[in-house]
C-alpha cells in the first residue's frame, strides 16, 4: 500500500505558485526524503497533505484515504512535526505533552516518559522557558508519542544540537525499522543522504526528480581532489571542469569529461597527492538545479 499517493497536486495562492501537478508516491515503511531549498514548496505540500490548506486542484490520499473527505481518519495515524513549534504559554511540557495525548484519545505517558529521557527534556518546565531547540524537542514527542503508522517532518533538525540531532534520527530510524513511515521535508542534504532510501528533488513547485537516493547521487562526475600545482592554462582549456578551487598549493574541481582529457591535465601539472571520490549529494543537488534551470 502507498503511505502517500498524489495526483496533479496543485496549490496557488492567489496568482502566487505553491505546487504544480505534484506526482509523488511514498510507500509503506518507506524513510523518504523531499528535498528542496526554502520557497521550493516543501511545506505547501505538507500543509496540503495535512488539510491545513486546500488544494487548488489535484488529489492526494494517504493510506488510501482522500486527505479531504478522510481527513479525520487519516490524522489519527499521522505524526506532524511543523518547523517551528509554537505552544500556548502558561503551560509545562509534560501538561503539553498529555494534553497532545488527550486529543487523540491515548494515554502515551510510558512513550512520552521514554522519549522525554532520550532527548533530556525537562518535563516540569513551562514552555515559555524553553529555548528553540527545547520547544523543537516538546513537538518531536508530540509527534511520536502516540505511535503514529506516518510521521511527516517539516525541517525537523533546526535549533537542535548535534548530539541531539543523532538521538532523533536514532529514534526515526528505530521507528522505521518497525514499520513506521518517515516523509523527511528537509534542506539540509546530509539528512537525506544519510537516512532515506528514496528521495524526490522538487524546484519552484514541481517535481523534477524521484529516485533511490544512491540513484540520485550517481553521475558521472567525479570530485578530484589534488595537492600540488594544477597547470593553470590546461585547467582553462579542458572541458569537463567545474567548481575550480584553486589554493596555494591545492585544487579541486567536479569532472564530467574525458578521462584522458583529464589525464594530460595531470601529466603536465606538479602533483604530488591526487584523490578521485564521488561527489556528496549537495554538488549533485547544484547539478539538478543548474540541469533544470
Amino acid at each position: 500500500m502507498d503511505a502517500i499517493r498524489t495526483t496533479k497536486l496543485t496549490k496557488y495562492y492567489g496568482k502566487s505558485r505553491g505546487i504544480t501537478d505534484l506526482d509523488l508516491r511514498v510507500e509503506e515503511g518507506e524513510f523518504f526524503g523531499y528535498i528542496g531549498p526554502n520557497g521550493a514548496g516543501k511545506s505547501t505540500t505538507v500543509r496540503t497533505l495535512l488539510g491545513l490548506i486546500n488544494a487548488t486542484s489535484g488529489e492526494a490520499k494517504i493510506f488510501n484515504k482522500d486527505i479531504v473527505k478522510d481527513r479525520k481518519e487519516i490524522l489519527s495515524d499521522i505524526g506532524y512535526l511543523p518547523s517551528e513549534a509554537i505552544f500556548h504559554a502558561g503551560m509545562k511540557v509534560k501538561d503539553v505533552l498529555r494534553f497532545s495525548a488527550e486529543l487523540r484519545g491515548k494515554n502515551c505517558r510510558t512513550s512520552a516518559a521514554e522519549l522525554s529521557e532520550r532527548l533530556q527534556l525537562e518535563t516540569n518546565r513551562k514552555v515559555e522557558e524553553l529555548s528553540f531547540g527545547n520547544r523543537k524537542k516538546v513537538a518531536i514527542v508530540c509527534a511520536l508519542q502516540h505511535d503514529p503508522r506516518l510521521l511527516i517532518l517539516d525541517e525537523p533538525t533546526g535549533g537542535l544540537d548535534p548530539l541531539m540531532q543523532k538521538e532523533f534520527f536514532d529514534i526515526l530510524r528505530e521507528r522505521n525499522a518497525v514499520g513506521t513511515t518517515v516523509f523527511l521535508s528537509s534542506h539540509v542534504l546530509s539528512e537525506i543522504q544519510h537516512n532515506c532510501s528514496r528521495a524526490a528533488i522538487i524546484r519552484e513547485g514541481r517535481i523534477i526528480a524521484c529516485d533511490k537516493v544512491e540513484a540520485l547521487a550517481r553521475t558521472n562526475a567525479k570530485r578530484v581532489s589534488l595537492v600540488g600545482e594544477l597547470n593553470p592554462e590546461g585547467a582553462a582549456s579542458c572541458a569537463g571542469i567545474r567548481d575550480l578551487n584553486l589554493g596555494k598549493d591545492s585544487a579541486s574541481f567536479l569532472f564530467s569529461g574525458d578521462m584522458r582529457d583529464l589525464i594530460e591535465l595531470l601529466a603536465i601539472s606538479r602533483i604530488r597527492d591526487l584523490s578521485v571520490s564521488e561527489p556528496e549529494l549537495e554538488e549533485v543537488f547544484l547539478h539538478y538545479y543548474e540541469k533544470e534551470a
